[in-house]
């Protein structure tokens, strides 16, 4: 009499559920970059503390997941995933505390105070006050910034068993003939997990951050299109959050072993891994790891194409971090914007670009032989449309005292108007210089916005741009100087999104490759060492560098 199987008990069901868990934690992991501009003006970080905070995940990551993948089907992997996947729910929560924890945001205005204006007075007693002001500042950014990488290293640690212990199961119980397209659908939906992330992120970034505080008033003064507007950035993490939770108690029914699927989508008796595999405790695996990491590292095919796959995904993780704010400050658009471009439009191409090669995969049956000249042909492809893009774009916009250094009485013009040390509240002078805020131009006074009381419309009598201008009467308007780059927007995006949509083609045909190419023992192992010498070559140290070419660009 055949045993009952439960509903769980089916491949296809864990496929769909696998791929909605990764599609929440990218979803996760993409609205955090997507916000990553803005939690830098929240909270006063440089572009390197923020992409080592973007990193940081990574680490707790590459520590484990070598062991984890040791473990292989010796443990219940769907319930391991389960765990998983609420420890990322808690560190998305954790995430968003520095909000919670935080004074409400303060930016720089003339409508609270007159500081911002160049004020020709004593210094003294200001200067000391706002030394303390920023001390303070400082000391509680360092404590929410330490708060934020601990969620991070969290994040990394329960995005450990996912993809080893999920792509292994599917390899396992499919038929090997649905293995490749099963595959590919899980990474083609994990894929939207990103999209979507940055399209909630454009929802939440037109959202004033201190809603929560402020009631549903929006803030009067600001719009999103102004560089001091900080966006709700940490609403999403508690959709997350959520989001996590809710896709990671089915893995709690799921069967440690389950019927294997024929490739008429029937199933047949059901495999026990455990009985086909000698047992080892972790210190004999110890005692191999050496062995077997040579032995994987010593052969050329392995070696190479994970080297590739180093590669595409240092772009990826570069790109992911900090798209945003390259499109924000080349093309003089906002954070939300932005978000809403790579969501709507750059990742899904790549999505559907993983979808048709895990379709080539299987109509065509590409041999080992034959994967690598279409890899090599579609990622040619790739880099020659991103040619164009090194000649679409401006030089970085002027801005006196960060990357203009004025000489002589411009250097000091307004070192008497007692600016205060930590301004931001960019204005864009008569004389297309842009300045950190009305009191670094030397403006005195400012007039309303007759349409909005709450807003300036201009600064006057500004005398740093009037020594410029060699007349009287130099003027500022609020916000920074537009450059002359906004039409290249779409046409950068849409070149990038093509590019992307080709080299994602080979994406799931290279993986397939690399499962093929190890014995079936160290499946597990070899998907383990893959992904921790990806996180160490590529998306560990891909974010920092990225921050430190945009640092010395002055981005």
């Amino acid at each position: 009499m055949k045993k009952p199987t439960s509903v769980f008990s089916n491949i296809k069901l864990f496929v769909l559920c696998h791929g909605l868990l990764q599609l929440t934690q990218l979803l996760y992991s993409s609205y955090f970059k997507s916000t990553i501009t803005t939690i830098e003006r929240r909270f006063g970080l440089s572009s390197f503390s923020s992409g080592t905070i973007s990193s940081l995940h990574e680490v707790g990551n590459t520590i484990l997941i070598v062991f984890v993948s040791y473990l292989g089907s010796r443990v219940h992997r769907p319930r391991l995933i389960g765990l998983g996947g609420l420890l990322m729910s808690i560190s998305a929560l954790i995430l968003a505390l520095p909000h919670f924890l935080s004074e409400p945001y303060d930016y720089d205005s003339v409508m609270h105070d007159r500081q911002d204006l160049c004020s020709l007075q004593d210094t003294s007693n200001i200067t000391e006050a706002c030394g303390k002001t920023e001390i303070k500042r400082i000391a509680d950014t360092n404590n929410l910034w330490l708060l934020m990488a601990i969620a991070q290293l969290l994040f990394g640690v329960g995005s450990v068993p996912i993809q080893p212990f999920g792509i292994s199961y599917v390899d396992d119980f499919a038929g090997r003939g649905n293995s490749p397209l099963y595959i590919a659908i899980l990474f083609a939906l994990s894929v939207f997990g990103p999209a979507f992330g940055f399209l909630l992120g454009s929802v939440m970034l037109r959202i004033y951050v201190d809603v929560d505080r402020t009631g549903s008033v929006t803030n009067a003064e600001l719009t999103p299109t102004d560089p001091r507007w900080v966006g709700a950035w940490w609403m999403g993490l508690l959709i997350s959050s959520a989001s996590l939770a809710l896709t990671s108690v089915p893995y709690f029914f799921f069967p440690r072993s389950m019927p294997l699927e024929s490739n008429s989508g029937t199933e047949t008796t059901i495999q026990n891994e455990d009985s086909k595999k000698p047992e080892f405790s972790m210190l004999d695996f110890l005692k191999m790891f050496p062995r077997l990491f040579v032995r994987l590292l010593l052969s050329p095919l392995f070696l190479l194409l994970v080297l590739s796959q180093c590669c595409f995904s240092s772009v990826i993780a570069g790109l992911a971090t900090f798209l945003t704010k390259f499109l924000e400050r080349q093309y003089s658009t906002t954070a939300a914007y932005s978000s809403l471009l790579i969501g709507a439009v750059n990742l899904p191409s790549v999505a559907v670009g993983m979808l048709v090669g895990g379709v080539i995969m299987k109509r065509t049956g590409l041999s080992l032989k034959t994967i690598p000249r279409f890899s090599v042909a579609m990622l040619t492809i790739s880099v020659i449309l991103i040619i164009p893009l090194f000649f679409m774009g401006c030089p970085t916009q002027r801005v006196a005292k960060v990357n203009y250094t004025p000489h002589g009485f411009l250097a000091t013009c307004y070192s008497n108007c007692s600016c205060p040390v930590n301004a931001f509240n960019p204005v864009c002078g008569s004389d297309n210089t842009e300045y950190l805020s009305p009191c670094h131009a030397g403006c005195k006074e400012y007039t309303k916005d007759p349409k909005n009381k709450f807003r300036v419309l201009k600064y006057t009598d500004c005398i740093c741009i009037a020594y410029r201008q060699g007349s009287g009467g130099g003027t500022a308007r609020p916000g920074p100087c537009p450059n002359q780059c906004p039409h290249y927007l779409l046409p950068v995006m849409f070149l990038i999104s093509l590019a992307g949509l080709i080299a994602s083609l080979t994406h799931n045909p290279i993986y397939m490759m690399v499962l093929r190419t190890v014995p079936h023992e160290d499946k597990s192992f070899a998907i383990g060492v893959q992904f921790l010498l990806m996180r160490v070559l590529a998306w560990l140290p891909a974010p920092a560098l990225f921050s430190m070419v945009i640092l010395s660009s002055c981005i």
